[in-house]
């Protein structure tokens, strides 16, 4: 099933602005109206990236990021790594 990407572009569009308007009206640090939006902003955005590759063999420079929490691990590790140790 192809979509046409001005369709998904809209989509997009439409999602980033609803992500906008629930975080202006955020309710707390853990807000379910801002965590949907976001899971729609990161869903419509594929789509949309997708369909661009269909319809014309492009992407964007952009990318959708699957666990914050497992890269600021990763970057932990790397940091460790790069620590010496020195002994007087």
């Amino acid at each position: 099933m192809s979509i046409d990407p001005r369709v998904a572009l809209q989509s997009l569009t439409t999602a980033l602005e609803e992500h906008l308007i629930a975080a202006s009206a955020r309710r707390g640090e853990g807000d379910p109206t801002v965590e949907a939006a976001f899971f729609a902003v990161a869903d419509a955005f594929e789509v949309y990236d997708d369909s661009l590759y269909e319809a014309y063999g492009e992407v964007t420079p952009l990318e959708v990021i699957d666990d914050v929490d497992d890269d600021d691990d990763e970057e932990d590790a790397e940091d460790d790594e790069d620590l010496e140790i020195v002994q007087d």
